[in-house]
């Protein structure tokens, strides 16, 4: 019987169901329900059942084709609530390729077995790393998903991005390769090719969620997704908060004008009239630093806090972008939608006001598409078919 059938017994009379792996019956009038399923049955009184799948079934590593890499422990949770059933005794069970230092975790998440590897530290090098160990222990890896959160840039098209919202990379430049010359660093034009692109499967996906349509139904289901990730966090007693932080986080201040100590302040590097950073300031909340809300950018409110899904490029390197006038720039020169070291769930707007009360929800965001796009990926390309 496939793993994604449930079956639903409110009646009062008997139900015999025929599947492929077996017989599933219930001749219990009293709502008991026996399942019969490879060798396997268990009792169900008076709820709803499926087959979650059976981390023993999987003999090796090489039966894993799906993968997700986090940079966070905020994603990784984000990531682990996913999972239908964790198979947590069974992660040390597979073992690693010699030479192989990452920590896994194995489970499930819809119809699709998954490895799950937290990064040690940030930065491309670490993140290079984790892959190619990945890539020695699990050989048959299929896809892999890179989820985080990310700066987003304010103003996308014609569209204004919020905290919360996603980004889904289409391509990837990385800001911080180029040359250094005395006036002005240039990045390397022909990155593209060089940080490698998605297979065909890959970017047929990517395409469909450049519609109109194929983002309104990624909402809609991402959607849900949060909702229900929500209350998994709860129900499982999680000690962070994924909720949404309120409209009154989601400032966007003006490009230029900088996050550092006011008058009376007497920091000598802040009243400098020359750009200097201030490690303290940096370190300090806009309302420590009494940060003036006539300085925001005024934007229309929207009627619902759903994450918007945006697709495009991403500017990726090992310097976090904190300053908004450099933001707007790079996003025109190279016509980049966000800034990351890792991530997709917008978190700030990669200016020097950044905070992290919305971290977790931005996480939170980015493993409910996820979860969506999984299931459509292998919709597309018939994972059944695939070796």
């Amino acid at each position: 019987m496939p793993s994604n059938v449930s079956i639903y017994n409110n009646g009062a009379g008997p139900q015999n169901v025929q599947s492929v792996g077996g017989t599933q019956s219930n001749n219990n009038g009293s709502g008991t329900q026996n399942n019969y399923y490879a060798g396997k049955d268990n009792v169900v009184r008076g709820t709803r059942t499926r087959n979650l799948g059976n981390a023993a079934n999987h003999s090796s590593r090489e039966n894993f084709k799906i993968a997700i890499i986090c940079a966070l422990p905020l994603g990784y949770d984000a990531i682990t609530m996913l999972f239908n059933q964790p198979w947590v005794d069974y992660a040390e069970k597979y073992g690693r390729a010699p030479g192989d230092k990452n920590t896994y975790t194995t489970g499930r998440i819809g119809d699709h077995d998954v490895v799950l590897v937290l990064l040690p530290k940030m930065g491309k090098a670490s993140a290079a790393m984790a892959a190619t160990r990945l890539m020695s222990s699990f050989p048959r890896l299929k896809l892999a998903f890179l989820v985080g959160i990310c700066g987003g840039v304010p103003r996308i098209g014609k569209n204004e991005a919020r905290l919360g919202d996603v980004i889904i990379s289409k391509t990837v430049v990385q800001y911080d390769f180029g040359r250094q010359y005395t006036s002005e660093f240039v990045i390397k034009k022909t990155v593209d090719d060089l940080l490698g692109r998605g297979d065909d499967g890959v970017r047929s996906l990517i395409s469909i969620y450049e519609t109109e349509h194929g983002r309104r139904q990624l909402r809609k289901m991402s959607g849900q997704y949060v909702g229900d990730l929500l209350e998994t966090a709860k129900r499982m007693g999680y000690q962070t908060d994924y909720g949404y932080p309120g409209i009154a986080e989601d400032k966007l201040f003006k490009p230029e004008y900088e996050h550092q100590h006011r008058l009376p302040s007497s920091c000598d590097i802040c009243q400098k009239e020359t750009e200097n950073y201030c490690d303290e300031a940096a370190g300090a909340s806009c309302n420590d630093l009494h940060c003036s809300d006539e300085h925001l950018v005024h934007r229309e409110l929207r009627p619902s806090h759903s994450p918007e899904i945006f697709v495009g490029r991403i500017a990726s390197g090992d310097r976090v972008m904190k300053s908004g006038q450099h933001r707007d720039q790079l996003a025109k020169e190279q016509d980049v939608i966000a800034f990351e070291m890792e991530g997709a769930g917008i978190c700030d707007y990669a200016d020097s006001h950044k905070n992290k009360k919305c971290q977790p929800f931005a996480a939170l965001a980015a493993a409910a598409v996820t979860k969506v796009v999984l299931g459509r990926y292998y919709a597309l390309t018939d994972a059944s078919a695939v070796p």
